[in-house]
């Protein structure tokens, strides 16, 4: 497994566990944008306490965010809340990362290794021009809540590429009945694709 345990050195191995399916790109500084849909209905708890679909998704994204700091790999990635404040400098130039196009990326039949197209490839081979030390755009897509049940569709995408590199879902446990521990249930198993708890 890849350690990134508190003070741990997240590109080190031990030879007799597996890697953590995303471990290669552990060593990338990876761009994380804010989640960017949330599909729910109008009465579930997570989104009657958090108010609108948009809130929820920034829970998402702090359960998340969160999680890397736990972790200690908090200034590893490149953050929603650095996004942002790139795009508030860079407005004439950046894309919104709260409006990003990723209707074509929504469909099932998106998978690792297919294409995508304009808008979304323009507005991401921006996002990391502002950074200029990033390669991979990990984009949590959707998240979609359930009765019981919060499972996030994320990708990992290559703007240089316009290519999926990884596609995947992410749930949360069937058992879990509140809310927020769905999110960071997911936010959990989002990173430990990439290192290992």
């Amino acid at each position: 497994m890849t350690a990134c345990k508190r003070g741990g050195n997240p590109g080190a191995s031990s030879p007799s566990e597996p890697l953590p399916a995303l471990a290669w790109y552990a060593a990338q500084r990876l761009v994380l944008t804010p989640t960017a849909r949330v599909r729910a209905a109008d009465t579930l708890v997570l989104v009657r306490s958090a108010g609108s679909g948009r809130a929820v998704g920034r829970q998402m994204d702090d359960a998340i965010t969160a999680r890397l700091r736990e972790l200690d790999l908090g200034g590893h990635w490149i953050l929603p809340d650095a996004i942002q404040l790139a795009y508030e400098r860079n407005r004439t130039y950046a894309s919104d990362p709260y409006q990003l196009a990723v209707e074509p990326i929504r469909s099932s039949a998106f998978e690792a290794g297919k294409k995508y197209g304009e808008p979304l490839s323009s507005q991401l081979r921006t996002m990391i021009a502002l950074h200029e030390d990033a390669r991979y755009v990990l984009v949590p897509i959707e998240l979609r809540l359930e009765t019981g049940r919060a499972t996030l569709r994320a990708a990992l995408l290559d703007p240089r590429t316009a290519e999926a590199r990884w596609v995947g879902s992410i749930e949360s446990d069937s058992a879990t009945t509140e809310p927020a521990r769905s999110l960071t249930q997911i936010a959990e198993r989002l990173v430990n694709l990439f290192f290992a708890p």
